[in-house]
Parts: C-alpha cells; structure tokens; sequence
C-alpha cells in the first residue's frame, strides 16, 4: 500500500468519504463462490475514466470527480440504476480523454454514496461487481457509453494449488505489513476475515504498491490461477525491495548521530556569520545553483554541475580543493550552453557591409555571401572551415568582423601567433594547481553566445616544441563531424562548437599542416590594385587617421594625385597597413600647424605630401629601351605585389663558363641551365654558331642585387635574354614575359598574373606574353585594368622567340672571334 492507500484506509474505517485514492474497504455482499453477484446486468452501459486507479470486483473505493463530462455520468446513475463501467486512464495527465486513452477491460461498479463537496467537487463511493470488456463504442458526450461483454471467472474449487497460493498469498501480505509499518494495523484485521480466494485476490490486487499497467494486467487475466501467480510475483518483488529500503536504512542509521551534530554545529556557525554580517561559502553556492536552474545546459553537464555544488557544500572552506571547485563550477555557468542569437539572413543587406567596409576583393565577397546563402538554406554549418589567406594588411581579420556585422552575430578574436602549448587550446585537467579551460572555452565564455564568429587569426603561427603539437589539437576543433562533441579538459564534459562559424586568417600555406588544411577552403586574398588603395584612402584610411587625429573633414582634403604619390613613392605592399601610417603622418603635420595656429595648405598636393614625407622612398621601375642585346623585361610577384623585372646577359671572350649573380635562387638558376641547354640543342634553328657555346662565357644578372629572388616565373625571360645576347637581335619594345620551360620547350603557366598584369601597366608595358594555360587567369580580370595592353598566349618558346626577337641587329653588335685548328675566324 502506499501512503494515500494507508490515509484513505483509516478514512473508510472511520467513515469519512471526503479523501481522494485507491484504498479499498471490505464490504461483504450476497456474492457467489467466485465472488461475482448472480445478477443479469445491462449490456449498454455509462463509462466513467478514473485516473491511477484500478477498480476490482467485489472492492470499494472513493473517487473525487471533478470533470464536467464526469459528473454529468454520475448525476444520471444516481437517478437510475446506480450502475457504471469503471475503466482506467493509460495517461493520468490527459484532462479531456478520447475513446484511445482509456483500457478497454474495466469493472462494473454501483454508486453506493454520492457527497457533494463545499469546492463544488462530487465524491463517490463505488463498489465493484463484475468485469467487462468493451465491444462497441456509442458515444462520447455528453458522456461516454458503451456496449460490454461481461467477463467470467475460473477458479477451481477445492484445489490444494488454489490453497497453496491463498496461503502464500496471505503469508506475502503479513511479511509487507510487518517491514512497512506505515500500513495501519486495521488491514491485518480485515485479510484474517477475507475467507474467499477470488476477494482475497481482488482484494490485495488493488491494495499492491504497483503502477496501474500491472494492477489493469492482473484485471485483464480470466484464469484465477495464473493471476494469483502473478500477484505473488508481484508481492514477492514489492518485500524485496522493502526488505532492501530497511537494510539500507538500518546502515545509514548508524552515522545518523554524528551527521546531525555536524549539522546542527553548522546551522549554529551560519546564525553566527549572518550575525556578523558574512553569509559564508553557502549563500555563494546557493547563488550558483540558483543560476544554474536558469541555464538552458544538457541534463549531462546539469548532472555534473549539481554533483559539483554538492561536493562543495561537503567540503571544509579552508581546503585547497574547495577554490579550485567553486572556479570549476562558476566556468560553467558562465559558459553559454544552447544560447544562440537569432541570424540575420539578409543577403543583400550582408553585400551591402562588406561592400561599405571593403572596397575590392570581389571574388572573395562573392564566396562569402555564396556561403551565407548556403547556411540560409540549410541551416546547418556543416562545411569546410573558411581560411583568408594572403599578405599583411589586405584586410582578412576585419573581414570576419564584418561576417558578424551582417549575420547579427557576436564576434570572438584569438590570436594564434606564437602558441606552442596544446593545453593552450584544449585546457588544463582541473586537479592541477593553477588550471584552466583553453583559450577556445575561454573565449566562447566572453562571447557569451554558442553561435559566435570565431576568427582564429594567424593559423600558421602555430608553433610545435614539447608541450605539444596545437595544430594537432585544431584538428578536433575545424572538423564539423567532431567539434559538436569538443572535449576541453577543463571542464570534463562534451561542448558543442558546431554552430560556431569559424574563419581562420593565414599568410602563407607552407607551415600548415596537411590534415589541418584538408579541413579548410582556402581563399586567397591577392591585394589591392592601385584604384583600389586609392579608394580605400578614400573611403576608410583619411577619415580614420583624421578622426584618431582630432581633425574635421573642412580641415584637411587629399587629391587623388598626392594619394597616388603616396602609394608609388612611399609605400610597396599588398596591404594598406603602411599606407595608413603614411597618411597618418602627413595628417599629423597638419595637426601640429592647426594645434601651433600656423598657417597651412588645406588640401594636400604631391608637392607637399613630398615636402611632409622628404625623399621618396622607391623608385619605379619603368621599361628601358632595345637598343642593348641581351635585355629582358620580365615580371614577377613578391608579398607586397608585382614588379617588373629586368635580366640581363652579356658574353666575353673564354672558355663558355656560365656566372649567375643578383642573389637567384635555386629555382632560377635551373631556370638559367634549363634555357642554355634548349638553345644548345637548338642552335641551327636560331642561326647561332655552336662554338659560342665553348669559346665565349655568359654572365646572367639580375638588377637589385641585395634582394633575393626565387620562382619559377623567370624561364622565357632568361630564354629570350641569353637567346638576343647570343644572336645579337634587338627584343620587341615595351615588352614583358612571364613563364617557366621545360627542356622540350614547352612553356608552363605561373600565378600571381594580376599582381603581374598591374606591375607592367604601372612600367608602360604593352605587350605581355603568357602561357596559354594562364588565360584561365585573364578572364577573372576586371576589363578595366586590361585596357592598353596587349597579350600573347603560347605554348613552346619558339613561339616565344618568334614574338620577341626581332630580325634587326643591335646598334653595336658583338663581333665573335672563334679559334678552329689553330686557325682564328671572325663572325659578326
């Protein structure tokens, strides 16, 4: 019985009716041997839904009816006949039950007593007769009604099986009224005069601590037999684990006196600190706790958060272990767990921000709201990380924090520059002294949202030594199939980063790691054309540096000439970062003669952005004339954009020994021998004499002999120079080339062609000639920056020659001596 049985019971003992519950009276009636009443009963019947209750023949039991449909049921037996189908709710928390909700086997009842309560509820007293099942449904209001099929009986008389179990059966029931002494004494009384095995099996069928789906089990049975046994079954259960609860009880009992002292000591030290006006460690955890109920957390990190405060509170203040504890808890409930901010999925509105705050870089801004649009449409995240890779200054970090503008999301930054410590990214385990989450958990606290733009700026500084390999540890990180499960060893529970939207920001690709790569789509950021810084001086830098300055727009205006000055003659990058610190300058001289009241000039000229800045700081480099053999215009690209680039040959009198100078790399110098070794093997094609291969040496230099240089975009550059100093031909004017040979001849395609492309305009170049496989590359161009130049796309370096070299001769051709078996010839 359970505690509502045991009130109930006392209540029908002492006549009061007015209690809600299951417990059943005995009430002795002119019933058969099998405890059914010989009486023809109506087939169409009323059927009242009863909750948690299971109504058994021959048992009484109060029911408080309170729904409409209910009481209207009630109130109509009454006048009539008295008698109703009882049948028990498969759902006791439905208010308003179908036909669907309720068991289809239940128990014919009469009202024996009706009390209307001062709360405007109905108590019944009802008394069950017969089961039945119901055949057909007829209605459901103004309350159910149903055609039934009455249920018989089987129990055998006179059986020794029938007496066995009628013995262990009453056996079972003493031995729960002797381990649960909350049963009042009244129900030993009421099984010793209970002579009838059908009732002692209705009777303790309804009286059992068990849920309504095994009491309608039992009802549903016909055999008596078999529901006896599984009511034993049921009962033997039921003092098991009463037997288990004492047993437990009798060992707890024994720590009960000092567990009580301790807590009354304590309650007498939190009078006293609230006296004193100090709440103590309690108050600080109930704050926690309080703040905890109000997080949106998995019932996973809920569980371990709890079991945290509970250890605290076990713990003596003065412990080194208790601060660790209260930080351990407190990251926790500062972490956002499923708080996300709402997307803003406008994607024009995002064109329209990283237009405003982005002057170029089209290509990338189209893949960025490419793959807004795709996250509009999926709603998942589930995709390559984004990584900006280019040069210093062109903008990648401030990208991201545009991203977050346009989406309405908040931003996090993390430098990755310099981190060698994998701990740094996956955290401290918390039994050490000083721990803490990594910096990935630190800074999803900060942001105080899971759906945060994440930036990881400088990936590839990353940097391995022996604490560890932390690009290693990003690999969990950046992969959408593992990173909604990330483990920090801090906090010891999954966190779920797959709604972050990561961008990571790079210079160079080489120090990333394979897999760590394999997990991003790399996009690179090239840098910005002349028209472009202009316009972003314009737009951003001007307005900045004034602002940081002091100054007022009506005090200060550049001309596009002197920004132009600025850019060419004082700065040589991808970026604008010095371009910033040089307009920063002129802008501060400015503010020193406003802050002096000295005279100055408004609006800034070249001449005076000369005067402020001093001597310019780069020459340009411009295309030089034919009228040398041996001199080639080629292009290159450096970190800070394209240039032009001369190479130069010459040959003297000796033994055909090759000089390169001008600090080449290695692949230029096979550039040189793979170029030497074509025209070798090509000589009578270009009407070259092969002795001048082994009587005369070759010098290959290139210019700005202090500057390194490497790649491979110098091969029909050196091929055409060494090919005019050994054929004495002038080269085509206002000419450049860019491409790689092999020693077939064919002529490979190189990168960096915009870069390129800008440099030879800036020279006045206007031919350009190009691999064919490089016209892939012309065709992302802007048409504007292609006026005036034209280009020749070729597949072999005879095609190359035929464009470059002219049939003139120089102005002062090298005449060549050769020696021939003892002999000596002259060759103009």
């Amino acid at each position: 019985m359970n505690n509502n049985d045991n009130q109930l019971y006392q209540s029908l003992m002492m006549g009061d009716f007015s209690g809600e519950g299951d417990l059943i009276q005995l009430i002795t009636d002119d019933e058969d041997e099998n405890g059914q009443k010989n009486e023809n009963y109506a087939k169409e019947i009323p059927i009242l839904s009863v909750r948690n209750t299971v109504l058994f023949p021959g048992v009484v039991i109060p029911i408080t009816v309170g729904r409409q449909r209910s009481i209207k049921l009630v109130k109509k037996a009454q006048k009539g006949d008295k008698l109703i189908g009882v049948c028990a709710q498969r759902n006791p928390n439905i208010e308003d039950p179908s036909w669907d909700d309720i068991y289809k086997v239940g128990t014919l009842a009469k009202i024996v007593k009706m009390i209307v309560l001062p709360d405007g509820n109905t108590t019944i007293i009802i008394q069950g007769k017969k089961r039945f099942k119901i055949d057909e449904e007829l209605t459901e209001d103004p309350y159910f009604q149903a055609n039934v099929t009455y249920l018989d009986e089987t129990f055998p008389k006179n059986d020794e099986k029938i007496e066995a179990l009628e013995q262990s059966l009453k056996e079972a029931a003493f031995k729960i009224l002797q381990l649960n002494p909350e049963i009042p004494r009244e129900a030993q009384v009421a099984l010793d005069n209970i002579d009838s095995t059908p009732f002692l099996t209705h009777f303790l069928s309804s009286n059992i601590n068990a849920p309504v789906e095994s009491k309608q089990k039992l009802l549903e049975i016909n055999d008596g037999i078999e529901r006896a046994t599984l009511l034993l079954e049921f009962m033997m259960k039921d003092i098991q684990m009463l037997e288990l609860k004492n047993e437990i009880q009798k060992k707890v009992h024994t720590d009960i006196d000092q567990q009580q002292r301790d807590y009354f000591l304590r309650q007498q030290m939190k009078v006293l600190q609230t006296e004193l006006g100090d709440e103590g460690p309690d108050k600080e955890v109930e704050e926690l706790r309080a703040r905890g109920k109000k997080k949106k957390w998995p019932k996973v990190v809920a569980d371990q958060f709890n079991k945290e405060l509970d250890k605290i509170m076990r713990m003596n203040p003065a412990t080194a272990e208790y601060p660790i504890a209260i930080n351990y808890a407190e990251v926790l409930v500062d972490l956002p767990w499923n708080e996300y901010t709402t997307d803003n999925f406008d994607l024009n509105r995002a064109k329209k921000i990283l237009d405003r705050d982005h002057s170029g870089l089209d290509k990338v801004k189209d893949r960025i709201i490419e793959y807004l649009a795709v996250l509009k449409l999926k709603q998942d995240l589930k995709g390559p990380i984004l990584c900006l890779y280019g040069p210093p200054g062109v903008g990648k970090t401030s990208l991201g924090k545009s991203i977050a503008k346009a989406l309405g999301r908040k931003y996090v930054r993390m430098s990755l520059g310099g981190l060698h410590d994998e701990s740094e990214i996956r955290g401290h385990r918390k039994t050490y002294i000083g721990a803490m989450p990594g910096k990935i958990i630190q800074n999803m606290k900060k942001g105080k949202s899971s759906n945060p733009v994440f930036v990881l700026d400088e990936i590839d500084k990353l940097s391995t030594d022996f604490r560890g390999d932390p690009s290693s540890a990003f690999l969990e990180v950046l992969d959408p199939e593992q990173n909604n499960a990330f483990v920090d060893n801090y906090l010891e529970v999954d966190y779920d980063l797959s709604k972050v939207l990561f961008i990571a920001t790079a210079n160079t690709l080489e120090t990333l790691q394979p897999a760590l790569r394999d997990r991003m789509e790399i996009i690179e950021v090239t840098g910005y054309t002349m028209e472009e810084k202009v316009e972003i001086s314009k737009k951003h830098l001007v307005p900045k540096q004034r602002k940081e300055h002091g100054l007022k727009a009506k005090d200060i205006t550049f001309s596009n000439d002197s920004l132009v000055k600025i850019i060419e003659d004082y700065t040589r990058e991808s970026g604008v970062r010095s371009l910033e610190r040089q307009i920063g300058k002129v802008i501060r001289n400015i503010a020193k003669s406003i802050a002096m009241e000295e005279p100055y000039q408004k609006k800034i000229t070249p001449a005076l952005v000369r005067k402020i800045l001093g001597g310019e700081i780069f020459d340009k480099e411009f295309y030089q004339d034919n009228s040398l053999a041996g001199v080639v215009t080629g292009l290159a690209w450096t970190s800070v954009g394209g240039e032009i680039l001369f190479i130069e040959a010459s040959i003297s009198k000796g033994k055909g020994k090759l000089t390169l100078s001008g600090q080449l790399g290695d692949v230029m110098k096979e550039s040189a021998m793979t170029a030497i070794s074509y025209l070798k093997s090509h000589a009578d094609d270009l009407d070259i004499d092969y002795r001048v291969f082994d009587q005369y040496d070759l010098h290959i230099h290139v210019p700005a002999g202090a500057v390194p240089k490497d790649g491979p975009s110098a091969g029909i550059t050196m091929l055409t120079a060494i090919a005019s100093v050994y054929t004495q031909r002038k080269v085509k004017t206002k000419l450049a080339m860019t491409g790689e040979i092999t020693l077939r001849g064919k002529v490979m395609p190189v990168g960096g062609i915009k870069e390129k492309i800008l440099a030879a305009k800036r020279a006045g170049i206007e031919d350009i000639i190009l691999c064919k496989r490089n016209q892939r590359d012309i065709e992302e161009i802007d048409d504007s920056y292609l006026k005036g130049v034209k280009f020749h796309f070729v597949d072999h370096v005879s095609e190359v020659l035929a464009l470059a070299l002219l049939e003139e001769k120089v102005s002062n051709p090298v005449k060549f001596s050769f020696e021939s078996e003892g002999k000596k010839s002259e060759a103009s």
